[in-house]
């Protein structure tokens, strides 16, 4: 899949669906994407299950958060 500088992981959309919303996508799966602090062992290495469904690497902790980032 051709993805550019500019458009980064909505390069996958093409020329659908119009420039805001792909640089909305960007913006939520930025943030989605990147560390989270865990809420209880306070280390690095959150991941998400689900929507709202977070996961602690470390710790094996299973939480309830929001959608995007904890």
């Amino acid at each position: 899949m051709g993805r550019t500088k500019k458009v980064r992981q909505a390069g996958k959309f093409g020329a659908r669906y119009g420039k805001r919303v792909r640089q909305r996508f960007i913006d939520i799966e930025k943030k989605q994407r990147k560390n989270h602090l865990c809420p209880y062992c306070k280390k690095q290495g959150i991941k998400r299950l689900a929507t709202g469904i977070w996961q602690c690497k470390k710790c094996n902790t299973k939480f309830a958060s929001g959608a995007y980032e904890p």
